[in-house]
């Protein structure tokens, strides 16, 4: 009998899981993401906004706003009077390499290398000895002035090789790596030096010396899988944070509001501390919400009676306990992949749940049919932040912590849980409908 649920569990969430991995497979980098967050939502029918322009605004009304071409917010408003806001927020970015400028590095008079530098806390050692690419965008001069264009590679275009054991017999002893000599990408030969650019430039429909400025990264080419003998996890990169990304946007395009306004915000920089214009402390969270109620007719005082009255589920994936290693995790706050939903609490306020938006939250996974547990640091490590105090310092609203529960967070192929994609769309969707 257990079988049998299992099996028709995964059936319900394996189109769930079959449009993350497309989404996670197309999304190379951030500024990707964004691109393929908007294509999703245009198809849904919803509006792109300029920020550059005046909003005109209906009730009903499905739109989004594109900022720096890395951070997208989502908004659907109901047909009738609003209360506040229902608002999910994720980030776009992950962990890897960016391409520095002046990239090339000719070694020996033979190799051709990258000049690369981290973006965000990696797990170093997994990048080595696997198939990667270059993607980002590139700006130029355009008929409009400064223009972006996306690029990607997209085929196997650089490898980070390890030192063969026979040259450190202390390999499997560990290794400390220096990010600047033990990291650089190997691309090729002396003799191809500039192709990889060229390249790029050739998809933009311009030549390299037309480049005025590039935002390019490493990603690592593995795509997105389900893994075990039951197919009971799935692995692939960038599934911090794409995953609450992708859940966020799809609960939010297949609910229609009833007295709330429903908001999914995917910032970028969170890796790096989200202190850009486009990241959750930044202005756009707050500048999206003002400009909506500012269109609407809502007065500043009912503004602020509409952000008390507001809730934010801030989704960021959680650590899971780790199968070799369960004494890294605190002795009762244990998640694991697939039993669903996980609140984070943090005594010192690193995550911004407390216990009123964690009854919220657990009411809305009951209410949805979706199974939750908790995590918490062990006392004597210090674990990392994420979105919710940083976006609550910009715009103050109750907010929970939630995410789910992975192993090898900031690995270059990270492994979660093949349910839990489809727990969180189910509580997202209940959140968004109620």
């Amino acid at each position: 009998m257990e079988k049998k649920k299992r099996t028709m569990k995964k059936q319900l969430f394996q189109t769930d899981l079959n449009q993350l991995f497309t989404f996670i497979d197309n999304s190379p980098t951030a500024y990707h993401a964004a691109a393929n967050l908007g294509q999703m939502l245009a198809g849904e029918g919803f509006l792109c906004l300029e920020e550059r322009e005046k909003w005109e605004l209906q009730p009903g009304g499905k739109y989004y706003v594109n900022r720096n071409g890395s951070a997208v917010i989502a908004f659907v408003i109901p047909e009738g009077e609003a209360k506040g806001f229902h608002m999910s927020a994720a980030h776009s970015d992950s962990p890897c390499f960016k391409v520095k400028e002046s990239a090339e590095i000719v070694a020996d008079d033979s190799y051709l290398k990258l000049n690369v530098e981290k973006y965000g806390g990696m797990i170093l050692s997994t990048w080595l000895d696997r198939p990667l690419s270059i993607a980002g965008r590139l700006a130029f001069r355009g008929s409009r002035g400064i223009e972006s264009h996306l690029v990607n590679l997209n085929r196997d275009a650089a490898i980070i090789p390890n030192v063969a054991i026979h040259m450190n017999r202390d390999m499997n002893k560990g290794v400390e790596y220096n990010p600047q000599t033990d990291m650089e990408p190997l691309i090729g030969s002396v003799g191809g030096k500039g192709i990889w650019l060229r390249e790029l430039a050739e998809q933009a429909g311009m030549a390299d010396y037309e480049i005025l400025g590039a935002d390019l990264f490493l990603y690592n080419r593995d795509k997105c899988r389900t893994i075990g003998v039951d197919d009971t996890f799935i692995a692939g990169p960038r599934l911090d944070d794409l995953e609450c990304a992708f859940a966020g946007m799809t609960a939010l395009m297949k609910e229609k509001p009833k007295e709330y306004i429903n908001v999914c915000a995917v910032f970028d920089n969170e890796e790096v501390g989200s202190g850009t214009k486009q990241g959750a402390d930044s202005t756009f969270l707050r500048d999206v919400l003002e400009r909506i109620c500012g269109r609407l007719g809502i007065d500043k005082e009912t503004y602020h009676c509409m952000l008390a009255e507001s809730f934010l589920i801030s989704a960021d994936n959680a650590h899971a306990m780790h199968p070799n290693h369960p004494e890294k995790a605190d002795v009762t706050n244990r998640p694991v992949l697939n039993n669903g939903i996980v609140i984070k609490h943090h005594g010192s306020q690193k995550y911004a749940t407390d216990a009123m938006s964690a009854a919220v939250m657990k009411d809305i996974c009951l209410r949805a049919g979706v199974p939750f547990q908790a995590y918490a640091n062990r006392s004597d490590i210090a674990g990392g932040s994420t979105l919710g105090n940083i976006s609550t310092a910009q715009v103050s609203v109750s907010t929970v912590d939630i995410g789910l529960a992975q192993l090898a967070m900031h690995s270059a192929f990270e492994t979660a849980g093949a349910e839990d994609i489809g727990y969180l769309i189910q509580a997202l969707r209940t959140f968004y409908r109620d």
